[in-house]
């Protein structure tokens, strides 16, 4: 007998938020990259409304999956608001971000997920803060700037991503 899949191990609001906090005083102190990623799944509310909520479920396992696969053991992931997830990445400059969300996005697309019979392909879109090395000041700055680059995407149609880096023109 086969075992079901296990679910990726999230991280609650709260349990995020402090690890964030944690890992941004770190970068702090010594002075080394890091930064967040939301990520939202493009038009869930419509797909749920068509199948139903079982596809939020099939949906949402299939992300965490995927980021799961496409990030290291050292970076963190949890559940926000709204559907939407925090990946916090410690020591990857944000030159490197662009490479992690172009392989969150790419894998998503090849991916479908199962529901009723159909399999349904579904995009994300990610928003990204980040801090090169000690000179963000506050831990707000980088969920902010992770906000409005995520806000920009979807209005722009989704399926995408933008890094914004506070106090350089982009938060």
């Amino acid at each position: 007998m086969t075992q079901p899949p296990s679910d990726p191990e999230l991280f609650s609001l709260a349990q995020i938020q402090h690890l964030m906090r944690v890992e941004f005083g770190r970068a702090q102190r010594y002075e080394y990259p890091m930064g967040c990623l939301l990520v939202q799944v493009d038009r869930l509310a419509q797909l749920r409304e068509m199948y139903g909520y079982e596809v939020k479920a099939a949906v949402h396992q299939m992300l965490a999956e995927e980021i799961e696969k496409q990030t290291r053991a050292s970076d963190l992931l949890g559940k926000m608001p709204d559907d939407r997830y925090l990946l916090v990445l410690p020591h990857v400059p944000s030159a490197n971000a662009q490479v992690v969300a172009a392989r969150i996005l790419e894998k998503v697309r090849g991916r479908t997920v199962s529901v009723g019979g159909s399999d349904l392909r579904v995009t994300v879109s990610l928003g990204a803060g980040w801090s090169d090395g000690g000179e963000t000041l506050f831990f707000d700055a980088l969920l902010d700037c992770a906000e409005g680059a995520l806000n920009a995407v979807l209005e722009e149609g989704g399926d995408g991503m933008q890094l914004r880096i506070p106090g350089a023109g982009g938060g």
